[in-house]
C-alpha cells in the first residue's frame, strides 16, 4: 500500500505543471483501485485515505497543510474519499468472488481426479489412500481417515485412538456431520464426516482447525468423504456379487458332478455287479470260456471305474493345490513307462513311437504328466480303429508332446470346449464322464504349459502339449 502510494505521490509531482488537481487525484484512485483487488479490504480503506490526506497536503493550496480554502477543493476531496471507498468496497468484494471461483474449479477439479482414481481403486486401502491424500490437499488439517473392518470396528493406530475414536464413532452412529457449523457438537475444533453411501457408512474422516463460517470447505469435506463411500460400497456390492457367482458356480459345478457320478459311475458300477452276480450264482452251470468273459468284464469295467475316479480326484486336487512338487524329469523316461502300460491294452499293436534321444530335461511331476499322456491315448485307442503316433521333439525353449490318430475328429468349432468338464466331443454313443480332457488340460496349465487340439488333415485329431524348458540345465550328477 505505501509503495502504490508514493509511486502515485511521485507521478503527480512529475505532472504536477502540466495537470490539473483533478487529474492528479485520478493516479490516487488508480493506486486506491490496485490496492483494493490486491492487498484486501483494509488496507485499501487506509490507501483511501492517505490518497486524499496526499493530495489535500502537497497539490491544493494552500499547500504542505491540510487546510482547504476554496469550497471546490473540499467538495472534490470528499467526492474523491467517496469515490476511493467505494472503489475499495467493489474491489475487495471482486478480489475476494474472484478467489472463491478459483477455489471453487480447484475443488471441483480435486473431485473430479478424487472420482476418478476411485473408479479404479480396487481394495479398500487405495480407497483409504486416496481419501486421506484429498483431504490433505484440500484443508490445512491435519486430516485423518478411518475405515471399518469386518467387525465394523475403526481402524486406527494406536496412538491415535483415543483423538479421534469418540468423534467418529458419534459421527457414524448419527450418520451426520459433526462440530462447528453442523449444529451438532459445536464445540469441537474439527469436522467429523462419515463415509456414507446411500444407508451404508464404510468408516469415518476428521478435518481439524476449521471454522464454522467455512461452509463451502465443509462442503468440499463432506463431498469427498461420500465420494469415498460411495467407492467402498461399490467394493462392498462387488466383493458379494463375485461371492454369489462363485457359489452359483459351485453349485452348478457340484450338480454337474453329482449328475456325472449317477450316470457314467452307475454303468460300469452295474456290469461289475451284474457280472459278479452271475459268477456267483451260475458258476457250475457258466462254461470256462464264460467265466472267462465275466471275468473279463469285471476287470474292464474295474479300470474303466478306476480311470473315472482318478480324472474326478485328480480334477479337484489340481483346482484346489497350489504349486506343483517338480523335479527334474525325462521325456524319454515318462512316455516309456506310459506306453508300457497302454500296450497292454492295445492288442491290436496300433501305438507308434518316435521320441528323439538326447532331449533336455524339464521340471514337472512325473505322475501327473504320465496320467496327461495315457489320458490321451486312451481316447484315441477308444476312437481311432487305425495307427496311433506319439510323437515329442523340441520347439524353441519349449518341448512338445503330441498324439496323432485317425479317427472321427473334432466338430468344428468345439476345439476349446472339449476340454471343459463333462464334455465330450464324440457323438459315437461310447461311455465317458468327460473328465480326460479337461484333467489333461488342467495339468497342462499346472506346469505353465498348454494343451490344444486341433484337426489332422486327411481326419483325425492332434493333442499337442508344448511345456516350457528351464533357461539352464541341471549339473550331471557323478558316476
Amino acid at each position: 500500500m505505501a509503495v502504490l502510494l508514493l509511486a502515485a505521490t511521485a507521478a503527480n509531482l512529475l505532472l504536477d505543471r502540466y495537470v490539473s488537481v483533478g487529474s492528479q487525484g485520478m493516479v490516487y484512485v488508480l493506486a486506491v483501485v490496485i490496492t483494493s483487488y490486491r492487498l484486501g479490504r483494509l488496507p485499501s480503506v487506509l490507501c483511501a485515505v492517505g490518497a486524499v490526506m496526499l493530495l489535500n497536503f502537497l497539490f491544493i493550496p494552500p499547500r504542505y497543510t491540510l487546510l482547504v480554502e476554496a469550497r471546490e477543493n473540499l467538495f472534490a476531496l470528499v467526492a474523491m474519499l467517496a469515490v476511493a471507498l467505494a472503489i475499495s468496497h467493489l474491489g475487495t468484494a471482486l478480489r475476494r468472488e474472484t478467489e472463491a471461483a478459483r477455489l471453487n474449479e480447484r475443488r471441483a477439479r480435486q473431485l473430479q481426479e478424487l472420482a476418478t482414481g476411485l473408479a479404479s481403486a480396487a481394495l479398500p486401502a487405495e480407497v483409504h489412500l486416496l481419501a486421506q491424500r484429498h483431504l490433505a490437499r484440500a484443508f490445512a488439517g491435519p486430516c485423518r481417515v478411518a475405515l471399518l473392518d469386518a467387525q465394523d470396528e475403526l481402524h486406527l493406530p494406536p496412538d491415535l485412538v483415543e483423538r479421534y475414536r469418540d468423534g467418529m464413532q458419534a459421527c457414524i452412529r448419527e450418520a451426520a456431520t459433526l462440530g462447528p457449523g453442523t449444529g451438532r457438537w459445536p464445540g469441537l475444533k474439527a469436522w467429523y464426516l462419515p463415509l456414507r453411501a446411500e444407508n451404508r457408512i464404510g468408516g469415518a474422516a476428521c478435518v481439524e482447525n476449521v471454522s464454522a463460517y467455512d461452509e463451502s470447505g465443509r462442503e468440499h469435506a463432506q463431498a469427498i468423504c461420500a465420494l469415498a463411500g460411495q467407492a467402498l460400497h461399490r467394493l462392498k456390492l462387488t466383493a458379494a456379487m463375485h461371492s454369489a457367482e462363485e457359489q452359483s458356480q459351485w453349485h452348478r459345478a457340484q450338480s454337474t458332478f453329482l449328475a456325472a457320478i449317477s450316470h457314467d459311475f452307475r454303468t460300469p458300477l452295474a456290469a461289475i455287479v451284474g457280472a459278479a452276480s452271475s459268477l456267483q450264482t451260475q458258476a457250475a452251470k457258466l462254461a470256462p470260456p464264460q467265466q472267462e468273459q465275466l471275468l473279463a468284464t469285471i476287470l474292464a469295467e474295474s479300470r474303466h471305474l478306476a480311470t473315472l475316479t482318478d480324472n474326478t480326484l485328480q480334477l479337484v486336487r489340481l483346482d484346489h493345490a497350489g504349486e506343483l512338487h517338480r523335479d527334474w524329469e525325462s521325456m524319454e523316461e515318462i512316455v516309456g513307462s506310459v506306453l508300457a502300460r497302454v500296450r497292454q491294452r492295445d492288442v491290436a499293436h496300433r501305438i507308434r513311437s518316435q521320441v528323439p534321444p538326447g532331449l533336455p530335461l524339464f521340471q514337472a511331476d512325473p505322475v501327473l504328466l504320465a496320467q496327461l499322456l495315457e489320458n490321451l491315448l486312451d481316447n484315441a485307442l477308444k476312437y481311432s480303429a487305425d495307427a496311433i503316433e506319439v510323437e515329442v521333439r523340441l520347439a524353441g525353449r519349449s518341448i512338445e508332446l503330441a498324439v496323432h490318430d485317425r479317427g472321427d475328429g473334432i466338430p468344428a468349432g468345439e476345439e476349446l470346449a472339449i476340454f471343459e468338464p463333462y464334455r465330450r466331443g464324440d457323438r459315437s454313443g461310447r461311455g465317458g464322464a468327460g473328465l480326460g480332457l479337461a484333467v489333461c488340460r488342467a495339468i497342462a496349465r499346472a506346469h505353465g504349459g498348454e494343451l490344444a487340439a486341433h484337426a489332422r488333415p486327411g481326419g483325425g485329431s492332434s493333442f499337442v502339449l508344448r511345456l516350457p524348458l528351464a533357461l539352464q540345465q541341471p549339473a550331471p550328477e557323478p558316476a
